[in-house]
C-alpha cells in the first residue's frame, strides 16, 4: 500500500452492477492500481466464488508480471477463508458472522503474506479485532446509507476519529462514503476508504480512483 494517499479498498456487488457481471469490475480496478479488492458475493455457491477469486487472483499476477512499479491490488474474500485459502487470494475478510478473528489469525500465523480484515461497528470492536491480530478493519456506517440501516444509525465521524486513534492497524471508513466525504474520513484519523457504490458508479473507473488519490 502507498501510505502517500488514502488507502482504498473495492467491496464487489454484482447485483448492483446493471450487467451482473463483476469480473469486468475487478479487472479493471487491477489495472487502475485499487490497494484491496474485497469479493463479497455472499449467495455465490462454492464453486462460482472459487472460480471468481481464482480469476481476480490471476488479474493481479497478470498485473504483476506486466508492470514491476505501481501498487498491485490484493484480493480478500469475504467471509470464505476456504474460497481464499484454495485461490490462493492475499486474504479474507470476517463479518459478524464470522470465524473469530482471534482463531483464524492464530491458525493462519504461519502461513505467510495472508491477511486477516474485520468488520467494525464501534471503537470497541476495532480495538477487539487489533487485540486478535487482524491487519486492518473497516468501520461502518460512517454515514447514512440504505444498505447498513441494519446496523442502527450512522456512526459519525466522531466515533470514526476515536476509533483510528485507538488503533495502530489501517481502519479504512465504510457506509455512505462519497468523493465528497472521502477527505473527512482521512482528516478524522481513518487510513482509506471501502465502498461498493464509489466504485462500482460512474463511467470511469481509472478516473474515480485518480480523483480518490488526489485526496490527500
Amino acid at each position: 500500500m502507498n501510505p502517500s494517499r488514502p488507502i482504498l479498498c473495492y467491496i464487489t456487488d454484482r447485483r448492483a452492477l446493471a450487467s451482473g457481471q463483476v469480473l469486468p469490475v475487478i479487472l479493471a480496478a487491477i489495472d487502475a492500481g485499487l490497494d484491496l479488492i474485497q469479493i463479497r458475493e455472499k449467495d455465490l455457491g462454492t464453486r462460482d466464488l472459487l472460480a471468481l477469486a481464482s480469476a481476480a487472483v490471476e488479474g493481479v499476477r497478470e498485473k504483476g508480471a506486466r508492470s514491476s512499479s505501481g501498487p498491485v491490488p490484493r484480493i480478500v474474500v469475504n467471509d470464505r477463508l476456504d474460497v481464499a485459502l484454495a485461490a490462493g487470494a492475499g486474504g479474507v475478510h470476517l463479518g459478524g458472522e464470522s470465524l473469530p478473528a482471534a482463531t483464524v489469525c492464530t491458525a493462519l500465523r504461519a502461513h505467510g503474506d495472508f491477511w486477516v480484515g474485520v468488520s467494525c461497528h464501534s471503537p470497541e470492536d476495532t480495538a477487539a479485532a487489533e487485540a486478535a491480530g487482524a491487519d486492518y478493519v473497516v468501520l461502518g456506517p460512517i454515514f447514512e446509507t440504505a444498505s447498513k440501516l441494519p446496523y442502527g444509525p450512522p456512526l459519525g465521524l466522531g466515533a470514526l476519529e476515536r476509533a483510528a486513534h485507538g488503533t495502530r492497524i489501517p481502519l479504512l471508513a465504510l457506509g455512505g462514503i462519497t468523493p465528497g466525504r472521502v477527505r473527512s474520513c482521512i482528516d478524522a484519523g481513518a487510513a482509506g476508504i471501502a465502498g461498493v457504490s464509489i466504485f462500482q458508479q460512474g463511467s470511469s473507473l481509472p478516473e474515480r480512483i485518480l480523483e480518490l488519490c488526489r485526496l490527500r
